[in-house]
């Protein structure tokens, strides 16, 4: 609705605004028929316990006006307001009014209700009869016209002779219409800011100090995975080309040597053996870091790569259209090779299964073996850690492991995490 005046006149938005207000006056109107009965009747019945009854009903009339009023706001809202009630936990009528009479949007739903019948209604019916005043003087010409030669007063005691004389009227009719048509949109934006205030979902203190908290796990996990990648690359770039250097002058040492010392050359021998080894469990080291394909390749390629040096037969299924942002790769890929690296180490499996889609934007990954199950993620497996880890992706890890298997592990991520 933020227009200029000009081009907000010659707009659908008039028309829409003009609806928006006649709907809620016949509306309000209902609404605060019935309220007044309601309540009447409670306080005269009240002795007798069926008013408590119908004062409860009042008090709950809120809920029902506010999801028409959240449908009826789509004429001069385009985005849905969301409704601000949560599920009940339990079923049956006294449950889930008990459950209503408990949340505060129910007293903020019926405060919306109050200003509706009190304000809005009563507004928008002095609009629309300044509207119906002013399409009516509008047309006078044509009315005089179609009456002639009966006589047409539209100021009291002032005929109307013909129909040139009405132009005046006129006039001043088109200019009621653009005044009608700026009242509409000032009124229902505020009435659209009012039901964006009462009738939608509001963070409370303990809403805002979870999502404080979330932020803060999630710049933690940031912090941790940047202080990961540092570790890496000091690995890499520092101590394993030290190993190699090591290895390369053992080399040149031997060949200087030649057969001169047997025991010399038998040691420097020993030396470059375990220099290769260091060199092997540092390249290990760094690829269980944060593996380099899975940064150049994605996630499919990087679980196949571990799939192959699993001692299980694995099945990796996973088919993505596109790269998923990097913290749902990573996450994804740490919890895969800890599923499978338990499912070698404890579960007695032949094989395991991974499969992986994008479903509604969010990656869901199952990871399955056929063994004896019994699986008990606060046992030190290691997945709890991975759990928290997902939950500051806004993520799940499921885990199903019956006795006797199978055990079946899922990542549900959303990717716009």
């Amino acid at each position: 609705m933020r227009q200029r005046p000009t081009r907000f006149l010659f707009s659908s938005w008039p028309l829409r605004c003009w609806a928006h207000l006649f709907s809620g006056m016949l509306f309000g109107l209902v609404v605060l028929l019935g309220l007044v009965l309601m309540v009447s009747a409670g306080v005269l019945l009240s002795v007798v316990g069926v008013g408590v009854l119908l004062l409860a009903a009042a008090a709950m009339a809120g809920v029902p006006v506010a999801a028409v009023e959240r449908r009826r706001l789509r004429l001069v809202e385009p985005v849905p307001l969301r409704n601000p009630h949560g599920p009940t936990l339990t079923t049956g009528g006294m449950s889930w009014v008990r459950s209503r009479l408990a949340e505060r949007a129910t007293w903020r739903e019926l405060g919306y209700t109050a200003a509706l019948t009190v304000v809005f209604t009563w507004t928008g019916f002095g609009v629309t009869a300044l509207l119906a005043f002013s399409a009516t003087i509008t047309v006078s010409p044509l009315i005089v016209w179609l009456l002639a030669p009966e006589t047409v007063m539209i100021i009291p005691g002032r005929a109307v002779p013909h129909p040139l004389a009405a132009l005046p009227f006129s006039a001043g009719g088109v200019l009621g219409l653009a005044v009608c048509a700026y009242l509409a949109g000032l009124l229902t934006g505020a009435q659209v800011k009012l039901a964006d205030l009462l009738l939608t979902p509001r963070a409370d203190r303990s809403q805002r100090r979870v999502i404080e908290l979330t932020r803060s796990r999630a710049r933690l996990a940031d912090a941790f995975e940047a202080e990961r990648r540092r570790i890496e690359r000091d690995l890499h770039d520092g101590a394993q080309q030290q190993l190699i250097a090591l290895s390369m002058t053992l080399g040149l040492a031997q060949m200087e040597l030649k057969d001169g010392n047997p025991a010399v050359a038998e040691l420097i021998t020993r030396g470059r053996a375990e220099a290769r080894r260091a060199q092997d469990q540092l390249r290990d080291l760094v690829r269980g870091i944060h593996p380099q394909v899975l940064t150049d390749h994605g996630l499919a390629a990087a679980v196949a790569e571990v799939a192959l040096r699993n001692p299980l037969p694995v099945t990796v299924d996973i088919d993505l259209p596109r790269r998923l942002p990097g913290a749902v790769e990573t996450t994804a890929y740490f919890t895969v090779t800890e599923a499978l690296a338990n499912a070698a180490k404890h579960s007695g499996a032949s094989r395991a299964t991974v499969v992986g889609r994008l479903e509604s934007e969010r990656l869901v990954l199952t990871v399955t073996d056929d063994g004896r199950g019994g699986a008990d993620p606060e046992a030190g497996t290691g997945l709890s850690g991975l759990a928290d880890r997902m939950a500051i992706l806004r993520g799940r890890l499921l885990v199903s492991s019956p006795v006797g298997g199978p055990t079946q592990l899922r990542v549900e991520v959303p990717c716009s995490a």
